[in-house]
């Protein structure tokens, strides 16, 4: 399945969610969705990505949009890592990794010669009605959250 392109339907899911509830992406639509994979709760890379989206959260809101943080990790882990650091939006667990093959986030990666599946760091925003307005592949943590903020900003 090719992911939708820049200007089409997000594709929908449901979750498990940090609230232990299950949450679905139509549950936020009239909102500005900042739709953010990561590959692990709690270490430095992912603990400072969530920290930038902390640090500018009362932007985002500003802009009617809420953030929305996917990994594999386990609702109890996202509990603990959303207590650890006070973040101040919902972590979605994807065990099975369904979510993040939906949004081709899933993929081969390699560290110290030894090649293995992860998730690629990625963020997409997706407007009110449902559209993909941008994405963010093979992200790299540091300005990150600012440049999604001004993105959203020009939707």
């Amino acid at each position: 399945m090719d992911f939708p392109k820049i200007g089409e339907k997000a594709p929908g899911f449901t979750l498990p969610a940090s609230t232990e509830s299950e949450l679905s992406l139509e549950d936020f639509a009239g909102k500005n969705i900042v739709l953010y994979f990561y590959p692990k709760d709690g270490t430095s890379g992912c603990t400072l990505e969530a920290l930038n989206f902390k640090e500018y959260h009362e932007e985002y809101k500003k802009l009617d949009a809420v953030i929305i943080g996917i990994s594999k990790d386990s609702v109890k882990s996202h509990k603990k890592f959303i207590e650890k650091n006070t973040l101040p939006f919902v972590l979605l667990s994807d065990e099975d990794t369904k979510v993040n093959q939906l949004y081709q986030v899933w993929k081969a990666k390699k560290m110290y010669g030894k090649e293995y599946m992860g998730t690629e760091r990625s963020t997409f925003i997706i407007d009110k009605s449902g559209i993909l307005r941008d994405e963010f592949r093979k992200v790299k943590v540091k300005g990150h959250a600012e440049a999604v903020l001004e993105s959203l900003k020009k939707i």
